[in-house]
């Protein structure tokens, strides 16, 4: 069966060029001139993948991709973003998007982005040594795709419990930028290494919002970064 993608931009002409070349690849395509309308289309169907343009009048993408994520952690989302908002990027990552397209981009790398975040959101999970992970305050079932930290489930888009994971079922061992691209989002992946950063934060973040008193990431300076276990600094 067809992927069904819905394309959300302001801008007549890259919703028809996006449209072209999905169609073109075998996707069913769906278009929305604006946040508003993407909203009501994702939530009147059911989509495998949303390009999603993050400036738009009125409801503009980042409002898009926040009510997507508190409803859907897992609907894979490929953000569209001008040349120089880098920090606009990071920010759409840091709130659960999967990859991103620099306008003016080629219709052809969108298509290969969209089959890239596609794969891996239909892949198995890197890290699967044992169908469930045990470290002090905190439990990961790796099957179930749930982690639990102290009394609070874990609320994670696919990509923060796949980074988790591995990292968890690797303790003590320092993983490079350029090793957890590879080895969490896949080879594939073309984006800024700094997306593993902003995943590492937000992890850091949903984990300190729980009960455990166990603090797990740590951050190596040069080197990267590591699972390890230790009681929260006071």
């Amino acid at each position: 069966m067809a992927s069904r993608v819905l394309v959300v931009d302001d801008d007549a002409h890259i919703r028809e060029l996006c449209r072209l070349y999905l169609t073109h690849d075998g996707f069913v395509v769906d278009e929305a001139v604006d946040g508003q309308e993407a909203l009501d289309a994702i939530n009147g169907n059911a989509y495998d993948l949303v390009v999603l343009d993050l400036m738009m009048p009125q409801v503009d993408g980042f409002d898009v991709l926040s009510e997507v994520r508190q409803r859907d952690q897992w609907l894979p989302v490929v953000m569209l973003t001008a040349m120089g908002d880098e920090e606009d990027r990071i920010l759409g990552l840091d709130m659960g998007a999967d990859d991103y397209v620099i306008k003016p981009f080629s219709p052809k790398e969108l298509v290969a982005r969209v089959k890239a975040v596609l794969r891996r959101a239909t892949a198995e999970p890197p890290a699967r040594p044992s169908t469930v992970i045990r470290h002090p305050g905190l439990m990961i079932d790796v099957e179930k795709r749930t982690a639990h930290a102290g009394q609070e489930a874990l609320s994670l888009t696919p990509r923060e419990f796949d980074l988790l994971a591995f990292l968890a079922s690797n303790p003590r061992q320092i993983f490079s930028r350029d090793v957890l691209l590879d080895r969490v989002w896949g080879f594939e992946f073309e984006g800024d290494s700094r997306t593993v950063d902003v995943h590492v934060t937000r992890l850091r973040q949903k984990l300190l919002a729980t009960s455990t008193p166990y603090e797990y990431l740590d951050t190596v300076w040069g080197q990267g970064y590591r699972f390890q276990p230790k009681p929260r600094s006071t």
